[in-house]
């Protein structure tokens, strides 16, 4: 039976050229996704056994949508192919429970590698990973600890593309007191007051790219 495989990224060339070269290699390509949160809807209804994600995605990014997946689909393994060769995306990713983390800049045969290695139930990280990255969550090296909740990560995320809380509740399927509750606790977790500073604190975090 061959390896059943969803796609998220929000370019839609990028998924056109990796659903071609998984077919080629005979993985079933159960899904596409635009975003994070339709990975994870499209994940929780179809069960694929490996997602691929892009980390930066609208709605929700490929970190927080992995954090999602561990905990709604346990058994769909998620893959992370992403430009992003950052300590700080590659320790978030491994501390919400991905399974591969791909360099997109790595040779399509890493990929392939990847989705092998980890349908067997082991790890993959592609040869430009930092060793010392590795070690450092080896040893749970001590970090800034996000303070906001996976809700409140979204909701700041939204707020960084500049979606207004009437946007955000339509979005997320909440009332609009709830998006603004959400969107005052955030601020206040956070000490900031002001949008444009809640947008570079997305940025740091890697939630949005500037």
């Amino acid at each position: 039976m061959p390896i059943r495989v969803a796609l998220a990224d929000d370019h839609v060339l990028v998924r056109q050229g990796l659903k071609s070269l998984l077919e080629r290699e005979e993985f079933k390509v159960v899904a596409e996704a635009a975003d994070g949160q339709e990975a994870v809807s499209q994940a929780a209804s179809l069960h694929p056994d490996i997602t691929i994600m892009d980390i930066s995605m609208p709605m929700l990014n490929g970190i927080d949508a992995a954090r999602e997946l561990g905990r709604s689909c346990p058994k769909t393994k998620v893959i992370l192919l992403t430009q992003h060769e950052e300590d700080q995306y590659i320790l978030e990713a491994l501390e919400a429970g991905v399974k591969g983390y791909v360099l997109k800049n790595q040779v399509a045969s890493d990929l392939i590698h990847a989705i092998q290695q980890v349908s067997r139930g082991m790890f993959y990280l592609s040869p430009g990973v930092s060793r010392a990255v590795i070690e450092a969550y080896r040893t749970k090296s001590e970090r800034a600890a996000d303070p906001l909740t996976a809700r409140e990560r979204q909701v700041l995320q939204l707020i960084a593309e500049g979606k207004s809380t009437k946007d955000i509740a339509s979005l997320l399927d909440i009332s609009v007191k709830t998006a603004e509750s959400h969107r005052s606790r955030l601020m206040r977790k956070l000490d900031i007051h002001e949008t444009a500073s809640l947008v570079r604190y997305a940025v740091r975090r890697g939630l949005v790219q500037p």
